[in-house]
């Protein structure tokens, strides 16, 4: 098989053309290391970081923004996203704070990324 991409490991955006061989992947057009990572890992175990936001109660937002400490695989994704549109918090809410520990049993959490203030 062979599959053409664009590396997303650094700002050049190379073109990348991968050819997988049984278990051996060759990664060509990459200018440094990070294609040769990327492309191995987007064709093994692709995974992307999910940001997105939860709602917030008595805060004087009605929700906070958030994302996963890691790359969450890409078959897991729409399970976490229904984890969170199903998750409430309340105020006050800091940057860091762990809204959804371990979701959908990935080891990974879910963190706000703003601070929401109690409502006066």
């Amino acid at each position: 098989m062979e599959k053409e991409m664009i590396c997303i490991g650094c700002p050049l955006g190379c073109n990348l053309i991968v050819k997988v061989d049984g278990e051996e992947i060759l990664v060509s057009g990459n200018t440094c290391p990070n294609g040769e990572k990327y492309a191995k890992e987007e064709i093994s175990n692709p995974a992307r970081i999910i940001t997105s936001t939860v709602e917030v109660k008595n805060g004087e937002l009605t929700r906070v923004s958030c994302k996963s400490q890691r790359a969450i695989p890409k078959d897991k994704i729409f399970d976490v996203m229904k984890e969170i549109r199903k998750k409430e918090v309340v105020a006050p809410v800091k940057i860091g704070d762990i809204l959804i520990e371990n979701v959908c049993d990935t080891d990974i959490n879910i963190i706000a990324t703003k601070n929401i203030k109690k409502e006066v």
